[in-house]
């Protein structure tokens, strides 16, 4: 028997975690399950992290958490939970398999079978946000080598031990070329240790408008954070309904599981949910933990009464529906076709005894890093970037003004009428002669600055890394 922590949530999340145990427990899952209580009655309790100390203590000795969807309070700047979660818990690898059921769910896509892997800890899910100035805000999108590595990895061994053909990326670096480039860059050095998986890059655009036309072209996916957030939801609902999409959370040592949708308040109570995304989710559980046995029974019951037409109302349809269940009525049909297994939806067989290999991250060599300037951001309400940098010049040092950007793009020197700029400039300065900026130069010039009254808001240094330039050059350049 393992032990498993699970939560009932919000809205609908009591009824379909209800109707999950209902099955497992009739297929005799070897489970001891330990309840704990999270979401919005904790948030309202006066907790404003939405868990509480004895909750974090049960996830963190059992290792496995089944969770249903929760609600989090509109305004009172509550964090989701689901967030804190994933990276208070090392949650790395967000996995959502894809696939279509027809001809008994309705989809325009009827081969379709993908799996999205995303990374879940980072990027602009960092949280890390200002407000600068009047018109400016800023969301800082973080990109480490560690979370590509563990992420891109993990995509593959995942491809290797299901038996999948292909490994797809999907970046922006054509545009973000520090922060996407890392992800490609990771991406490309990791797939040639596969040489028996094919791989390829895609730019997230054209490739999710290429997954929504044609998904047969993709097998797994991986990217990152934000883009997997969205490109998941799309391929969820283009299989047949988010409604039955569940999804896995893997961490080193700890997993959550969960459906993908929302708490669902306005139908919380009427017996209408649909219960098979979280019991989706439940048979990933089974799979992580070794039960893969009970994995089948369940996913091959729940299969049979798809096919025979047993439908909730999100994927009722006249003409292949036989018959509108409820959630209790839907999960008593599933338990009476336990032991049961499909006529024309692939059968579920998983392998036994087999887990993906994912080696503790070593950090590489340390690189050569040499400062060679520094990007001084400022508030200033000024409309003409002359009048600015004739000001910033009296700031020059070794390191000298050489660029006004505004919102990104090149406005000094030589910048166009045309552009419009609001009230937060960043300020480029850089050494000229190509040898590295003294360490003093920035306190230096930032002490000048306030001499000046120029109002500095933010400070980036300038470096190169092995010779490399680790900073992006302004729209324009």
């Amino acid at each position: 028997m393992q032990k498993i922590t699970f939560a009932k949530g919000d809205g609908i999340g009591p009824e379909i975690m209800d109707a999950t145990l209902a099955v497992l427990k009739a297929a005799n899952a070897r489970i001891e399950w330990e309840e704990i209580k999270v979401g919005e009655k904790v948030y309202l309790s006066g907790n404003t992290s939405g868990i509480d100390k004895s909750a974090w203590d049960s996830i963190r000795k059992n290792k496995i958490f089944l969770k249903a969807p929760i609600t989090t309070p509109q305004g009172g700047g509550y964090k989701s939970l689901n967030v804190t979660m994933r990276k208070t818990l090392g949650l790395y690898s967000n996995v959502r398999p894809c696939k279509s059921f027809y001809p008994y769910v309705q989809t325009k896509h009827p081969e379709m079978d993908v799996v999205i892997i995303r990374e879940n800890e980072e990027d602009l899910y960092a949280g890390i946000e200002h407000q600068q100035t009047d018109e400016v805000v800023q969301c800082l999108k973080l990109i480490t080598r560690p979370g590509c590595e563990k992420i891109v990895r993990y995509a593959f061994e995942y491809a290797k031990l299901y038996k999948r053909k292909k490994v797809s990326c999907f970046t922006k670096d054509n545009i973000m070329k520090h922060t996407d480039g890392l992800f490609h860059r990771v991406f490309k050095e990791i797939a040639v240790e596969y040489p028996d998986i094919e791989s390829d890059n895609w730019i997230i655009d054209i490739g999710a408008a290429r997954l929504a036309d044609t998904p047969e072209l993709f097998d797994v996916v991986v990217m990152p954070n934000l883009y997997g957030d969205i490109v998941s939801n799309i391929t969820a609902q283009i299989s047949g309904s988010i409604g039955l999409a569940g999804t896995a959370n893997v961490g080193a040592t700890c997993s959550m599981f969960e459906a993908i949708h929302g708490s669902a308040p306005d139908i919380a109570g009427k017996d209408i949910a649909n219960p098979s995304g979280l019991l989706r989710a439940a048979v990933m559980m089974l799979n992580q933990i070794g039960q893969q046995d009970i994995a089948e029974v369940v996913k091959n019951a729940w299969s049979c009464a798809i096919e025979e037409g047993i439908h909730t109302k999100d994927i009722y349809t006249e003409g292949i529906s036989t018959q509108l269940f409820g959630t209790r009525a839907f999960t008593e049909a599933i338990i009476a076709r336990l032991g049961q297994k499909p006529k024309r939806l692939r059968m579920a067989e998983y392998a036994k005894d087999v887990k993906l290999n994912i080696p503790t991250y070593k950090r590489r060599k340390k690189s050569k890093k040499v400062l060679k300037g520094v990007d001084v951001f400022v508030d200033w309400a000024g409309a003409d970037s002359n009048v600015l940098a004739t000001r910033l010049k009296k700031l020059n040092s070794d390191i000298k003004l050489s660029m006004i950007t505004n919102r990104g793009v090149k406005v000094w020197p030589e910048g166009f009428e045309e552009t419009f700029c609001t009230d937060h400039w960043r300020c480029r300065f850089e050494v000229e002669n190509g040898h590295p900026a003294a360490q003093t130069s920035i306190p230096e010039l930032l002490g000048k600055a306030l001499l000046e009254e120029v109002e500095v808001i933010k400070t980036e240094n300038l470096y190169e890394f092995d010779g490399e330039r680790g900073y992006s050059l302004g729209q324009g350049q």
